[in-house]
């Protein structure tokens, strides 16, 4: 420019609040080309602590940016987990956002189904195409000609009517960054993790451009679980799972320091993509609306990692490594670049020009132990002036030429990140600075920033969870000492209550045996009421008890994870074979004993609860204790108030195979009474063989929390309850979904042999007898469990058939096929041996008929549904394939479509669900 004066003349096009920034720069570069060595001045004389409309006008932005997308009501009264997963009648639809207001619920479901266009905020407009313009050029001319002059902000009012209106694309990270900041801590925490699994870079440091204290989202990322390959120098190589908030990794920050042609998020994604398969982990300039201005997320600092597979052609470091990527300018976000340097072991800083003021903020940072290198393009700025700081720079940030690096166009891409990546391997092969998440939110807080979990809620409720989980040095025997009411007692009143209530359907049941067990049960169950609860149950106790509904949320994730921490029992047979039942000496099979070993998890100090529950209200029912004696009659009243929070509670035992049906019921009753008149249910239920996918299902679908993974979740049928929105619960027909998760109940028996398969069976009718809709989970097309084959047969008998989908899991290639239509008649037809042994359990004379005919299944009408692979890629660095995340919203689609129609059968309310479950 011939001066800083004429900025505005030549490029009027730029924002006030950017034209402000540039005119300050192009007037230090002047006044550095007359010798005048000043202080660092704006073009129009003040100084940067005597400006202040540039914060008034950033304030406005955000509250501009909340209110477009109508998330200002959510500033006091946060946006909720529960709240984004009400089924709606959106929920229904396949819908493109119309108005910025859309946006926050659109990213949110398509999150929730990991959908990796979830990122994409293209509106569809429901307006004429030339009617738009008219009208914003008539509110820009109302705007300007009301507009005050003798206002202060009058010079910013471009800076106003630059914001996104209703037909301008909102940027994803704004997008991103407004969501974050009108959510509470746990949807912050389900949107990253549900951000992990689709492979998009996480925020880890969110801006607060209003009040200029930024936040560190420790908390948010607590719940991120990641295997990879570990490789010792010497020795044999495995795989590793560990929470990425306590695992530590070298990490390398990029940053743009004032203006950069080169992309960061760009190389950052061609750095950590194998091969020629390019993913988009950070958005960039190249995507759609990758150009669009971002208003409030400068000062966002993102976070991705790389993760090795053990596979040669696939894995480009040897070992974990953290990437951090800072979106804006250095100069205007200098304590985020400081926590970058402080916690990185080397930072890529990315430039065309280096300025005085630039060179006067990394002189400062000479004391700093981090490796710099420098990626300029010196035909797009000033070669001359960059050689010049550069030689200044040198020995003070002690680096040395092959620390500065020259991209420009005509630079060979796959060479120049290679080099990139030879810089990173050399660093990791050094000794160098590795770092936890937690460990960098130690330096944030020294820095002064705000880190999400050292709010009191969470540190009260974390300090209750350590008092529990430090009394545990071995799982067994904390069970076996803490946990008294779960080990023999329990099982065998059990099995106790199984023989009794097999009496019920003995033609001339003998008295003296009813009376021997009732006896033996009512000893059990008064052996079981002489504990007391131990200090670790109190403790759990109290935590759920608390009246704040954050502190138990805190509490109950707390718990969670400190018991994923402690040791676990190592698993003594394969997990192929887990669900093989052991058997005595003579041959017969014990049901009695646990059939593999239990992580311990939340669920075994509920279930102690309602053995409490179980054993007081036996006693009760006997006359052998007052009512009025009762010390854990309020038990199911604080399960209930879990169950409506979001958390799946246990409705089979997993250890006994068993209902505790005086829990269950009491827990039911208690959940009846606070629903008051929005208690009318769906049930929804899943069955198949442990690794069908089948709670990887639900979770996508709804947004639950079932536990996954065979060899490590609990083995017991769970339940998790949905609301169902206000609006939409008359069209729909029910206020609530209540969705059960078979878990490890069926094993995939083959044969009929020995009670296995008539415990499987038995399980296997319970589940579907209790629901309105079930979904049978498949890992082949010739794969149906003949314990499922069974349920079908008995449920026949009375009449009750739920509506039923089978779903065929792609669970190792996402481009195979459907199944045709012959294969889906196949997958009707059992084998020929299961019809039969199932037909003989029976009795059935006439032989068994194909599944086809038992009910209205049609293989053309869509009861078969084949859903592809889950991940694209190869894991630990796969995503979650497009293909799968669409396929679950059609099956989630249909599934709510038949429970509106009314082909889920009879919906009940929970009363009649109450009595379904003590007949079945």
């Amino acid at each position: 420019f011939s001066s800083p004066g004429n900025l505005g003349e030549v490029a009027p096009e730029i924002k006030a609040s950017e034209r402000r920034t540039a005119v300050a720069i192009a007037d230090l570069e002047w006044r550095e080309m007359e010798g005048d060595d000043c202080e660092f001045r704006y073009g129009d004389g003040t100084n940067e602590a005597q400006d202040n409309d540039f914060p008034t006008v950033e304030r406005s932005r955000l509250q501009e940016m909340l209110s477009l997308l109508g998330l200002e009501t959510y500033q006091v009264q946060k946006l909720s987990l529960q709240d984004s997963l009400q089924i709606s009648f959106d929920s229904m639809k396949n819908w493109a956002p119309q108005v910025p207001k859309d946006l926050p619920w659109n990213f949110l479901r398509k999150l929730q189904a990991l959908n990796a266009d979830a990122r994409n905020t293209t509106m569809v407009l429901d307006v004429l195409p030339d009617a738009r313009p008219v009208e914003k050029e008539s509110q820009m001319e109302e705007e300007i000609i009301y507009w005050d002059p003798a206002d202060d902000l009058a010079a910013d009012i471009y800076s106003f009517s630059e914001l996104p209106t209703p037909d301008t694309p909102v940027n994803p990270l704004d997008l991103l960054c407004a969501l974050l900041i009108s959510s509470d801590s746990f949807l912050q925490q389900e949107i990253v993790l549900k951000m992990a699994l689709c492979q998009f870079a996480l925020p880890l440091v969110l801006p607060d451009s209003e009040n200029h204290y930024h936040t560190f989202l420790l908390w948010a990322m607590r719940g991120i679980v990641r295997t990879w390959w570990s490789q010792p120098q010497r020795g044999v190589g495995s795989f590793r799972e560990d929470s990425v908030v306590l695992s530590r990794a070298p990490a390398f920050a990029f940053v743009r320091m004032d203006v950069s042609s080169n992309s960061k998020s760009q190389l950052l994604n061609a750095v950590l993509s194998p091969g020629h398969r390019q993913w988009d982990c950070f958005w960039h300039r190249d995507l759609n609306l990758g150009t669009n201005a971002r208003e409030i997320s400068d000062g966002l600092v993102e976070m991705s990692w790389f993760f090795p597979s053990g596979r040669e052609d696939l894995d480009i470091f040897p070992e974990p490594v953290t990437f951090l990527n800072l979106r804006g300018d250095i100069g205007s976000h200098w304590l985020q670049f400081k926590l970058l340097t402080e916690i990185s072991s080397a930072v890529f800083i990315l430039t065309d020009n280096i300025s005085k003021k630039e060179y006067k903020l990394l002189y400062s940072m000479k004391e700093s132990t981090t490796k710099y290198y420098f990626i300029l393009s010196p035909y797009r700025g000033k070669r001359n002036t960059n050689l010049r700081f550069l030689n200044k720079l040198i020995p003070v940030l002690k680096i040395d030429h092959s620390h500065v690096l020259v991209k420009v166009s005509s630079t060979d891409s796959d060479s120049f990140v290679k080099r990139i990546r030879a810089i990173i391997g050399n660093v990791l092969r050094a000794p160098c600075r590795r770092v936890s998440v937690e460990d960098m939110a130690h330096a944030a807080r020294k820095l002064g920033l705000k880190v999400d979990e050292d709010c009191e809620e969470c540190q009260k409720a974390k300090d209750r969870m350590e008092r529990i989980t430090r009394k545990i040095k071995d799982s067994d025997a904390y069970r076996r000492d803490e946990l008294r009411l779960q080990g023999d007692p329990w099982r065998k009143a059990a099995q106790v209550e199984k023989e009794f209530c097999q009496l019920q359907w003995a033609v001339d049941p003998p008295e003296k045996h009813r009376a021997e067990l009732r006896r033996r049960l009512l000893e059990l169950r008064m052996q079981q009421n002489s504990h007391d609860p131990s200090s670790g149950v109190q403790e759990f106790i109290s935590g759920i008890s608390s009246p704040s509904l954050s502190e138990k949320q805190y509490f109950l994730r707390w718990m969670e994870w400190g018991l994923a921490r402690v040791a676990q029992p190592r698993l003594r047979q394969p997990p192929e074979t887990l669900l093989t039942l052991r058997p005595k000496h003579g041959g017969a099979t014990d049901l009695g004993e646990p059939l593999w070993p239990e992580p311990l998890g939340v669920e075994h100090f509920l279930r102690e609860m309602g053995q409490f529950y179980e054993a007081e209200s036996c006693l009760v029912e006997a006359g052998r204790l007052p009512a009025g004696q009762r010390r854990f009659a309020h038990f199911p009243g604080l399960a209930s108030e879990l169950l409506l929070t979001g958390l799946p509670l246990e409705l089979i035992d997993g250890s006994t195979l068993s209902m505790p049906i005086r829990w269950v019921t009491g827990l039911l009753k208690e959940l009846h009474v606070r629903l008051e008149r929005r208690s009318r249910l769906v049930v929804l239920s899943t069955l198949g063989v442990p690794g069908t996918g089948k709670s990887t299902l639900l979770n996508t679908m709804f947004g639950l929390r079932f536990a996954t993974g065979k060899s490590c979740s609990p083995r017991g049928a769970f339940m998790q309850l949905i609301t169902v929105a206000e609006g939409f619960s008359q069209d729909l027909g029910c206020d609530h979904i209540l969705v059960i998760d078979s878990g490890g109940l069926i094993g995939g028996a083959l044969t009929s042999a020995g009670d296995r398969f008539e415990l499987e069976a038995s399980l296997a009718t319970l589940l579907m007898g209790l629901s309105n809709v079930t979904v049978i989970s498949l890992a082949e097309t010739k794969d149906i469990p003949a314990a499922i084959l069974h349920a079908f047969l008995r449920l026949e008998k009375t009449g009750h058939m739920p509506n039923y989908q089978f779903v065929y899991q792609n669970l190792h290639d996402v481009s195979v096929p459907g199944p045709r239509p012959r294969d889906k008649r196949q997958l009707l037809d059992p084998p020929g041996d299961l019809s039969r042994a199932a037909a003989q359990m029976e009795k059935q004379s006439d032989g068994f008929r194909a599944l086809a005919g038992l009910a209205f299944c049609d293989p053309e009408k869509q009861h078969i549904w084949h859903i592809p692979g889950l991940w694209h890629g190869a894991p630990p660095m796969a995503a979650v394939s497009l293909a799968y995340s669409e396929a679950i919203f059609e099956l989630k689609r249909c599934l709510l479509e038949n429970i509106r129609n009314g082909l889920s059968n009879q919906n009940k309310n929970i009363q009649q669900l109450i009595e379904l479950v003590r007949r079945l």
